[in-house]
């Protein structure tokens, strides 16, 4: 059989303004696993373009402050997916609807890749949940897209693994003291479904908390972790991913 190429994912924490799209924009384009790594996919967590400030105006795919990604994805050639509440304009007699989404950036501009499905109590009481699971074809590599809650409801990783996933990628927000809540479930994913896992956490404070997880992480489909960040603001880790058919996955790690 065919090798795929290698894949270079990269899971990464900016430093982030509330509120303040436009510095965090610059902070997105200007972090290390865009703007130094030779990362093919970068990671970056829940709601990261705004912090997790469930007030935050939507924002537009084709607002002009994203434009520094923009510029750093053409020039590493790298696909980013960062956070940040969206909206959908009402059609066919349907109303308008908020989500907390998952944006592709890449040379060519921006796009909603995924809605989050599974809200907390307080995202419920502004954004809806998205209407389905989501994946992405990079390189010969499917991705699927998770957000936060999403990975920890088993029929989520179900569902979004049956699209013929290769990776299943999240960004999320947890608490400093919640580092377990996202490990275990990523863990668990690679080994029930015998995939990669890659979770990009916020660190530093936002929204409601004084300070989260960070430890942004990338695991195996043995559930081995090959890739960890610490716990601050700018720190990230990356992996190389092969995967021969004939024989299955293989890695390689690197900070």
């Amino acid at each position: 059989m065919t090798d795929r190429p290698p894949l270079v994912i990269a899971v990464t924490q900016p430093m982030c303004t509330p509120y303040d799209v436009e510095a965090n924009a610059h902070a997105h384009a200007h972090a290390e696993a865009v703007h130094e790594s030779a990362a093919r996919i970068v990671v970056f967590p829940e709601l990261s373009l705004t912090g997790y400030e469930l007030a935050a105006p939507a924002i537009d795919p084709h607002d002009p402050r994203l434009g520094p990604i923009v510029a750093a994805c053409a020039d590493r050639e790298s696909l980013a997916l960062l956070g940040a509440p969206v909206r959908d304009e009402p059609s066919r007699g349907r109303p308008a609807t908020e989500h907390i989404g998952m944006l592709a950036i890449d040379g060519d501009g921006a796009r909603v890749a995924y809605r989050k499905m599974w809200l907390g109590t307080a995202e419920a009481d502004r954004f809806d949940p998205g209407p389905a699971p989501a994946a992405l074809d990079v390189d010969g590599w499917r991705l699927g897209l998770a957000i936060c809650k999403d990975t920890g409801v088993t029929g989520h990783a179900d569902d979004t693994v049956a699209l013929g996933i290769d990776v299943y990628v999240a960004g999320t927000v947890k608490g400093s003291d919640e580092a377990a809540l996202q490990h275990d479930p990523a863990r668990l994913i690679g080994i029930d479904h015998r995939v990669w896992v890659a979770v990009a956490s916020f660190a530093g404070s936002t929204g409601g908390y004084a300070d989260t997880a960070g430890r942004s992480a990338i695991w195996a489909p043995s559930g081995a972790l090959v890739a960890a960040a610490g716990p601050d603001a700018g720190d990230s880790a990356r992996a190389t991913l092969t995967c021969v058919r004939a024989e299955g996955p293989r890695w390689r790690s690197g900070r």
